[in-house]
């Protein structure tokens, strides 16, 4: 499987409750969502197969100034998830089609991940989804329920992912050797996607509010690939945006 073979959709959503209009916030005299979408070239995926998914029409006549392409979603969505079901949809992708969801406030992401990722889907294709994980190293992380865990067998196969400490090893609580820090970022099969949008949250989800506990716990299977680089926050907060701008400019 080439880069060029799989879709990636960007979700780009005007209304976060953190930082409102927050894809139309400038680094270098560009939006948020233009330095993303740079981010995904440099990967290798082709422009021809990258779209953003947008609920705002400032954000559509943005991109459409910047002659990237755009389409238009419903602005009830509950998550990116669902925003990219939608485009998927609307553009009648297949069944076996593999889309990337790449967030739309990270500019920073890095080129290497997404294409590992691909890479690791391309072999490792009866996953219905596939995701990554960065090794914890340090334990103010490992405690931290904002700090999401993955809990995977020897075999990169998703049993869980977790806002508490795990795995746990009894005999010595701080080694931190099998500890890994789920990323947010996921390529799915088109029709396990169309399949999840279709589910109602689980109980587990509404607990940890994970929606990935939704796939597992529906019996859809995920991949986790560990990746062994740096991956640098996003941009959630006004200050994330002022750390991420110094960055970048």
């Amino acid at each position: 499987m080439l880069l060029s073979d799989v879709k990636v959709v960007i979700p780009a959503r005007y209304g976060s409750s953190r930082l409102p209009a927050k894809p139309l916030l400038e680094i270098n005299n560009k939006p948020i969502f233009w330095h993303v979408v740079q981010r995904v070239l440099e990967s290798g995926v082709n422009i021809k197969n990258i779209v953003i998914a947008t609920d705002d029409e400032r954000i559509e006549a943005k991109a459409n100034e910047l002659s990237l392409p755009v389409l238009m979603t419903a602005v009830e969505h509950i998550s990116g998830t669902d925003r990219v079901n939608e485009v998927a949809t609307k553009f009648g992708w297949c069944g076996n089609t593999l889309v990337i969801n790449v967030q739309g406030d990270e500019p920073l992401i890095p080129p290497s991940l997404i294409s590992e990722l691909i890479n690791f889907t391309s072999q490792n294709l009866t996953y219905d989804i596939t995701t990554a994980a960065t090794h914890i190293t340090e334990h103010d992380d490992f405690i931290n329920p904002n700090v999401v865990k993955a809990i995977t067998t020897e075999y990169n196969k998703a049993l869980y992912f977790t806002r508490s400490a795990a795995p746990l090893n009894r005999d010595n609580p701080t080694d931190l050797s099998n500890a890994l820090r789920h990323v947010g970022i996921y390529v799915y099969r088109v029709k396990a996607l169309n399949t999840l949008c279709t589910l109602p949250e689980c109980k587990l989800e509404q607990l940890e509010k994970l929606e990935q506990l939704r796939a597992l716990s529906n019996g859809l299977t995920v991949g986790v690939m560990t990746y062994k680089g740096d991956i640098p926050h996003g941009i959630d907060t006004h200050h994330d945006y002022l750390k991420v701008k110094a960055l970048m400019e």
